[in-house]
Formats: structure tokens, sequence, C-alpha cells
């Protein structure tokens, strides 16, 4: 196998997963059904999920050597199924965060694209340079960036394939926080753990709603906001024992219920 994903649990119904495939963690084909089966196995009660590279580099992007001993009639499907992986990514119910260590290039990038968030350590780089080997982002890039940061600054780094530093990700709106190096996994989990201590049917609807509300019109976005507080909100025990503790003066107990 080239490449594998590992799983911790943690507590507050926190998941973990590492990239490993030394020496930069390359999307190979192996590590990405790796990942597809961990997403398609974490647990119902699973109230977030921190996505991080084992070593120094988060992911370096696709598997360039392993590319070169696929035939171009293969190209396609896997770029099927690059897209199918990544859109459960974006699609799990509970927030995901991407913990940014060094380097998250091309398919890395896109990797970190399909996250909620994304937490980078201070000299982390992320970039899309696919145009240097006669490639295209085609993990979702040139359909994700531009949501994120604009299209003509996602249209800048995608034709120039240039690297664009933490701080300057910040700036632009691709991470959400930037930490002293070696940090970010430390923070991503402070994130993560907040979001645990929330009410997860009221993050998961709201996720939702969010990611499906952004591709409509503000009407049909407020509709399905109000489809979605009736039908996933409104009647959760959630929603109850949160009233109650607030009443009470005390801190909630969510049960995701």
């Amino acid at each position: 196998m080239t490449g594998s994903v590992g799983r911790k649990s943690e507590e507050d119904q926190v998941e973990t997963l590492v990239l490993t495939h030394p020496p930069v963690n390359a999307l190979s084909t192996d590590l990405l059904a790796e990942l597809d089966r961990h997403f398609r196995e974490l647990p119902a009660a699973t109230r977030a999920v921190i996505l991080t590279g084992d070593g120094t580099y988060f992911s370096a992007g696709a598997d360039l050597k392993e590319l070169a001993t696929i035939g171009l009639d293969q190209a396609p499907a896997l770029v099927r199924k690059g897209h199918a992986i990544f859109q459960r990514i974006a699609e799990f119910r509970a927030p995901v965060i991407a913990a940014v260590n060094g380097l998250a290039l091309g398919g890395g990038l896109e990797l970190a694209l399909a996250a909620d968030l994304r937490v980078a350590g201070d000299s982390a780089k992320f970039g899309a340079p696919e145009v240097n080997y006669g490639l295209m982002p085609a993990y979702g890039g040139t359909q994700r960036l531009p949501r994120l940061v604009g299209a003509a600054k996602a249209k800048e780094l995608i034709f120039t394939g240039h690297l664009v530093p933490a701080a300057e990700a910040l700036r632009i709106g691709l991470v959400n926080k930037v930490v002293p190096s070696g940090q970010e996994l430390r923070a991503a989990r402070d994130l993560a753990h907040t979001i645990a201590q929330r009410a997860p049917k009221a993050v998961a609807a709201a996720k939702a709603a969010l990611r499906e509300g952004l591709e409509r019109p503000l009407a049909e976005g407020l509709e399905l906001e109000a489809a979605t507080f009736e039908r996933e909100v409104l009647l959760s025990a959630d929603l109850g024992e949160g009233i109650q503790a607030f009443i009470e003066r005390r801190p909630p107990k969510f049960t995701g219920t």
C-alpha cells in the first residue's frame, strides 16, 4: 500500500485523521481510498473531524510518480473518484477542520478546501501549481477556491501556480487562523472541541443550510434555512436542553438528539 490514513478518537466525539505517505504525503490512490473509507465509517455521533498530515507536510498533492504509470484512458475515472471523495468530506454531517502543517499544494490544497475550516502554522504555504506540470486543478480546485477567495484571486493562483504563505492565505480568507508553526494541530483541536460542546444537531443543520444555500439565490436559501430549522432543530431534545440550561444558568448537556 502506498500511503495510509490513521485515525484517533478523542473525547467529545472528535475524530482526527492523519495522512501518512512519506516524504510529502502525496495523495496516492491508496491514500485516497483510505480517506474515503474512514469518512464512510466514522461514528454517527462524531461531532467534529480534524484532518492533518504526518510529519512536516499536510500534502504536496497528487502522487505524480503514480500518475506517470496510469494510462490517459484511466485519468477521467480517477478525477471523478477524487470528486466523489472530496464531496463526501465537504458534505460530512459534522464540521471538518484542516490542520495545515507545511505545504498544502495541488490536491493537498483541494483537500483543505473540502474542509469547513482551515488552521495553518505560520510557515505553511498553499498553492495550485498544476500548470507547472501541464495539469490543472481537477479535484474541485477550480470550483471551491473561487468560492472561498473570489474569482480574481483564484484565477491568479491557478494561472500562475504561485504559492501563498500563511499570512497571505489568512488575509485573502483562504484560512481561518494562523498559529505558530507546530501549534496548528493543537489549535485545530481546541476549535474542534469548542464546536463539539455545541448542540450537534444544530451545528449539522447550520452546516447543511450554509453549504446548500450558498449555491442558491437568496430567497431560495432563506426558504431552505427555515425548512432546515423546522425539520432538524425545532423539535430536537437539544433545543429543550439549551433553553432549560439557560434558565437554570448552567452549562447545557447536549446529546445530539
